[in-house]
């Protein structure tokens, strides 16, 4: 996985930030797909690394629990910039009243109680890079979207609104924060494409519903890449896509996943069966259309290891 140097603007930019090989990063979320990428890629750039667990913490991490709102301040002081990634798996377990509760609770409850420790440090890190998805948009159908489009009006556009509307208490106390919108992060060891990798290999894919709706994408390599970008571009603040610059119809994605496994794609899931399968998690994650544009990374020029499909799946899968 490459560092944030290729990425970076010349250093005679008024809007270069050098990156320090000191820094000091704070993150949540750190046993996750995301984060445990994120954990190697910056120990590899010699930063100080501390992760925010809810287990019983060693001296490289601290402990919290949001559930009962605790959150130790005499431990938050000193870094440089957060992470904050944690929160439940949507993909774990149908959507029962519990789960959906779960869900929501996990990034508003922990994202606010995050958001008002670290407004209250008398030295308060300067960026809190907080995920979000491209769940914001609802679904869209094929209409092009990047930051400033509005909100959908599904269960998990709610969530994502109020999602990042809890790390207002962080911006009304001076820190840039930036909501990550991720889009569907492929990796074979984890996430949907993981999930799909034993039918398709076994000729046994094929598209979902009609195959028309939007998949919004992006490799886990752009997915730190954008974390990075965003500590180290000052000029980065408020929602930012991460999603590569090509989205693809489902039926795209299974005609480029089929080819890579070089295995037929004939066997298509219809609507309804996906629907009995999972339920609303179905509508939500499988046959929802979201086409995202990564409009603010590219105007502050992260170059992307992976804007295509085809080569992504190929660099992913060999």
């Amino acid at each position: 996985m490459t560092s944030i140097a290729p990425n970076d603007r010349s250093e005679t930019s008024p809007e270069y930030t050098p990156k320090a090989a000191s820094m000091k990063l704070l993150v949540s979320g750190g046993s996750g797909l995301v984060g445990t990428a994120l954990r190697r890629q910056m120990s590899s750039d010699s930063c100080q690394i501390t992760t925010l667990t809810r287990s019983e913490g060693s001296e490289d991490s601290i402990h919290w629990s949001p559930e009962q709102g605790l959150l130790p301040l005499d431990q938050m002081t000193g870094f440089d910039a957060v992470v904050h990634l944690a929160g439940d798996n949507i993909a774990d377990g149908r959507w029962t009243a519990a789960k959906k509760a779960r869900i929501r609770d996990s990034r508003v409850n922990g994202t606010t109680l995050l958001s008002k420790a670290l407004a209250e440090l008398e030295i308060k890190p300067k960026v809190l890079v907080s995920a979000s998805a491209i769940g914001f948009y609802g679904n869209r159908g094929d209409e092009k979207l990047v930051e400033e489009a509005s909100n959908g009006s599904t269960y998990l556009a709610e969530v994502c609104r109020e999602w990042e509307a809890a790390t207002q208490p962080a911006k009304d106390a001076g820190i840039r924060v930036i909501n990550l919108r991720f889009g569907i992060i492929l990796s074979p060891k984890g996430g949907a494409l993981k999930n799909m990798l034993l039918p398709f290999r076994f000729g046994a894919g094929g598209r979902v519903g009609n195959g028309r709706q939007y998949w919004s994408w992006i490799s886990l390599a752009d997915a730190v890449g954008s974390i990075e970008h965003s500590i180290s571009h000052a000029e980065l603040v408020g929602p930012v896509n991460a999603v590569a610059p090509e989205p693809a119809t489902n039926l795209e994605f299974t005609k480029a996943l089929g080819g890579v496994l070089k295995r037929p794609t004939i066997f298509p899931m219809p609507a309804v069966a996906a629907k009995m399968a999972l339920g609303e998690m179905a509508d939500a994650l499988l046959l929802s259309s979201a086409r995202v544009y990564p409009q603010k990374l590219q105007a502050t020029g992260y170059t992307f290891q992976h804007p295509n499909l085809a080569i992504a799946l190929q660099s992913l899968l060999g």
